[in-house]
């Protein structure tokens, strides 16, 4: 016992990390509204002053990693040893981890939304707007976040053969003494934010799909707060078994149970229209993606938009590309760096683009189909359930939906708590299992405490609190990642 406390309480990261987030969880339990107020009042200032920094940062991420990509550099090997994983179980792991249950929060409600209000006036028609807008707020953007630390870290770790922390990979960042723990720091503050916001709107979906199909409210706040119990407890027995093991195996179910739901919405759809709406979107996307990305000219849907989904969106991604691209790295081992970023940024996004592509059809069809349309598609938290409803096999495909909502939240969780540990247990890739557990709690309190947050008005949501929230938590990051892209090409261009 003694040699244990030693040990944590030596480690000022971990004590560091985990004493913030348990005295901000105190501070949202005791002072919820002026918490809310403070966020509030933050979000806006951000977004005024640092939303074009924010596009312009997703697309010099997308640049850069194309660039290293396409350069000598993408020959380099990560590792002496060939891929541990084969590539089906690898682009599992990459997707379940890195998009998860948000595609089954905004697979209808978003396209329809976009369908609905165009956010674009391009002369398209507007089903291929809503898919082509759609896709960029899923696309390379949010992957090309992940691929940055992605990249960083496994460069670090499989050629340097140093650890997983930032602060050691960047050998640059010694020359300013504390800075590297600082960013250490930084990156799991961000980390947990970003895993719990997602926490929160995936318990809070799931909560909203057992009221819709209880025509009932379903206990509501209570109910959310022990779905986060339940979700935090198995992520924890995955995160224990280890990667091989639990995080693996429950990833591999999540491919299978989309691909489920994806096949049974594509048989009964117009597969015309399905693929045609695909490759039109996404060749719009591809030839529009630069002035897209720095909303110029008849690509520009305007402050209030971009405020509401892209700058939120790219401060969600942002949040999440820590932890997601120390578990790409740590998963990509034996592979070229060509190879890798490739991989992460083209097949998960194309996977995408097709589910979207499949329920945005159908969902338009469905909307044009009704002489009049009351909102069904608008509640993010239902729509899906909604959406199943008009088809055969309701029961059957909300209880898929059901579990793949837990699992997916399972495996993001278990993944940030494995790649917490690393952090907490000085970069080691196989973490002691204490750390798994204290970690699992850490977030689970915070996930608790933002639920809260989320739910102190009649009028506000959880949705609304995790975009306030997101956006401010996530603006230190956003310059980190710009500096950290320089120091790495620096490195490559000294070495190579």
């Amino acid at each position: 016992m003694k040699k244990l406390g030693t040990h944590i309480y030596g480690n000022l990261l971990f004590y560091l990390a985990a004493g913030i987030l348990l005295l901000f969880s105190l501070f949202i339990f005791t002072y919820t509204e002026v918490f809310y107020r403070l966020i509030e009042e933050g979000s806006v200032w951000v977004r005024e002053r640092f939303g074009a920094f924010y596009l312009w940062l997703g697309l010099i991420c997308v640049l850069f990693l194309i660039g290293i990509a396409v350069s000598k550099y993408g020959r380099i090997r990560l590792g002496t040893a060939p891929p541990k994983f084969d590539r089906m179980s690898w682009i599992a792991m990459l997707y379940s981890a890195g998009m998860g249950a948000g595609i089954l929060l905004r697979a209808v409600q978003e396209p329809v939304f976009m369908f609905l209000n165009p956010p674009l006036e391009t002369g398209n028609s507007a089903d291929l707007i809503a898919l082509e807008y759609t896709f960029y707020q899923w696309g390379f953007t949010a992957w090309a976040f992940y691929g940055i630390f992605a990249l960083i870290i496994a460069y670090s770790i499989f050629v340097r053969k140093t650890n997983i922390l930032l602060g050691s990979s960047l050998p640059q960042l010694k020359a300013i003494r504390l800075l590297p723990k600082g960013v250490d720091l930084l990156t799991i503050l961000t980390t947990v934010f970003g895993l719990v916001a997602a926490i929160g709107l995936g318990t809070t979906q799931i909560e909203g799909g057992l009221s819709h199909i209880l025509s009932e409210k379903a206990g509501s706040v209570s109910v959310t707060l022990f779905l986060v119990f339940i979700i935090c407890l198995f992520a924890f027995i995955s995160a224990w078994a280890g990667v091989e093991k639990g995080i693996r195996r429950i990833s591999n179910w999540n491919i299978y149970a989309t691909l489920f739901l994806l096949a049974f919405v594509i048989f009964q759809a117009d597969l015309t229209e399905v693929f045609s709406g695909f490759f039109n979107a996404t060749y719009h996307y591809i030839i529009d993606f630069i002035p897209l990305s720095l909303a110029l000219g008849k690509f520009n849907p305007g402050k209030e938009f971009l405020t509401d989904w892209t700058y939120y969106y790219w401060a969600f991604w942002l949040a999440w590309a820590p932890f997601t691209g120390v578990f790409i790295a740590r998963i990509s081992k034996g592979r070229t760096i060509r190879e890798m970023i490739l991989g992460v940024l083209l097949i998960p996004s194309l996977g995408t683009f097709f589910w979207f592509s499949v329920f945005g059809t159908m969902s338009f069809e469905m909307v044009e189909s009704q002489s009049t349309y009351n909102g069904e598609f608008s509640n993010v938290f239902t729509s899906i359930f909604v959406f199943f409803e008009q088809l055969p096999l309701s029961n059957i495909t909300n209880i898929v939906t059901m579990m793949l909502l837990m699992s997916f939240l399972v495996t993001s969780v278990d993944s940030a708590i494995y790649v917490l540990s690393m952090f907490s247990d000085r970069g080691n890739e196989n973490p002691k299992r204490k750390f798994r557990l204290i970690w699992a709690v850490v977030i689970l309190v915070f996930s608790e405490a933002i639920i809260i947050l989320g739910n102190i008005k009649p009028d506000s949501d959880v949705l609304q609190a995790m975009q306030k929230f997101l956006i401010i938590g996530s603006l230190p990051f956003a310059f980190f990642t710009a500096g950290i892209m320089i120091i790495f090409l620096m490195q490559l261009l000294r070495k190579y």
